[in-house]
């Protein structure tokens, strides 16, 4: 008996991890992802502020995952009936990989709007090639201007505009200024520069989708270390030389990180599944209606809320993480060990990293902020990493103790990241 699962996600390594402890060697568990690591992304703006090596947010598969198979690919199609999975593999072959039972844990991808420009100009966070490349990016703008002679060209170059005042984007941008102000202090010709920091959202506050002592919290932040906070705004359009903004103001700039949100990869669509808000419609008990075979979780799955009837969980790593566990063991009471469950989960609480010994969090639902938070942060992550801990708390130390490295890898440049990909995980080559 063979389970192929499509994605090494939160969703796709857990329903590995629980389904090899609840079946053991007694079925083949494959899964089928573009890297051989997990990416543990709640920790992806770190590696952008050059805190964390990459190498610490992405934890082998092969080496965490004993006794899984690894088969390195994207996912292009499913034929049901025959029961196979189509895939190309990085080197552009296609091939095709049967399944006796098929968990759909693909993941998502960058959230797009229409928006004039912003294909072209923004990028994306949603993989490590983009982390490295705003990084790079990042880096170059302030050397750039600090040969630059035109003071109008200077301040462009040191603008960085971030839309998205979610998760992610109050991250990226609360960790940018203390990285802009280590690179521009290697450079005495920026010593009266001003660098600015824009964080915008069309949404009426900070971190709207989380408790709003968390979001006023990341707010006070934000503003405390120079950001300017513009909220229900967003961009009007968007070009080489900076954009316009939905009030009409004109931001030259040569930095638009793009983090509105995500929307579930591609592959959904095209399979002729019944669909909700793009997500695929599954049970409380993460069974595809009418296909006993197949079962999908995280953010490809519009899973039903049982604590909140008749809307679907949102599209978070916590929530992807135990509906992960809860596919690999549902897959295995299918093919008769153990015992079926049923998806309900009450979130324990959120915690948000503001970067330079700041954090917000509610363990528990109970508020946190400062140093007591960044501790409850950090340890979080650690504890919720599959591997890797040892190196990434010798990394947050190494930060603390002697800061941080301030170079270009000039390892990935901008054509291979566009904000419009399949694949965030994977340059385009």
């Amino acid at each position: 008996m063979r389970v192929v699962i499509v994605g090494g996600g939160f969703a796709g390594y857990h329903a590995a991890k629980s389904l090899r402890k609840e079946a053991g060697e007694d079925i083949e568990v494959v899964v089928l992802n573009p890297t051989d690591y997990f990416l543990y992304l709640p920790l992806l703006p770190e590696v952008a502020a050059g805190i964390l090596d990459p190498r610490r947010v992405t934890v082998s598969i092969p080496e965490t995952l004993r006794g899984v198979r690894l088969v390195l690919g994207v996912a292009t199609g499913v034929d049901f009936e025959a029961r196979h999975v189509t895939y190309t593999d990085p080197e552009d072959n296609q091939h095709r990989i049967g399944y006796d039972r098929l968990v759909l844990a693909a993941g998502s991808v960058n959230k797009l709007l229409p928006i004039p420009g912003v294909p072209e100009h923004a990028h994306g966070f949603r993989g490590v090639p983009e982390a490295l490349y705003l990084r790079d990016h990042i880096t170059r703008q302030i050397e750039l201007a600090a040969a630059a002679e035109d003071p109008a060209e200077r301040d462009a170059r040191c603008t960085f505009v971030v839309v998205g005042a979610g998760y992610t984007g109050t991250e990226v941008a609360a960790q940018g200024p203390a990285f802009t102000a280590a690179l521009a202090a290697r450079h005495p010709e920026l010593a009266r520069q001003r660098i600015r920091w824009l964080l915008l959202d069309v949404a009426e506050r900070v971190l709207p989708e989380l408790d709003g002592r968390l979001g006023r919290t990341a707010d006070e932040v934000l503003r405390s270390r120079g950001v300017e906070v513009l909220m229900k705004t967003s961009v009007d359009h968007a070009d080489a030389k900076g954009v316009t903004l939905t009030n009409g103001d004109a931001v030259p700039a040569r930095t638009l990180v793009w983090c509105v949100g995500v929307r579930p990869d591609p592959l959904v669509a095209g399979l002729g599944l019944e669909t909700a808000k793009g997500r695929l419609v599954v049970t409380e008990q993460l069974a595809v209606p009418g296909r006993d075979d197949v079962f999908a979780c995280g953010d490809a799955a519009a899973v039903p809320d049982l604590t909140r009837p008749g809307q679907y969980t949102a599209m978070t790593a916590q929530h992807a993480e135990r509906q992960g566990k809860l596919a690999g063991r549902n897959v295995a009471a299918s093919l008769g060990y153990g015992r079926p469950g049923t998806y309900r989960h009450h979130d324990l609480g959120f915690v948000v990293d503001l970067g330079a010994g700041a954090a917000a969090a509610n363990p528990l639902h109970i508020p946190l902020s400062g140093r007591p938070a960044k501790a409850v942060t950090r340890g979080y992550h650690l504890m919720a990493m599959p591997g890797n801990r040892v190196r990434t708390a010798a990394d947050w130390l190494l930060e603390t103790l002697t800061g941080r490295q301030t170079v270009q890898l000039g390892l990935v440049r901008s054509g291979a990241v566009p904000l419009d990909t399949d694949s965030p995980e994977l340059p385009r080559r």
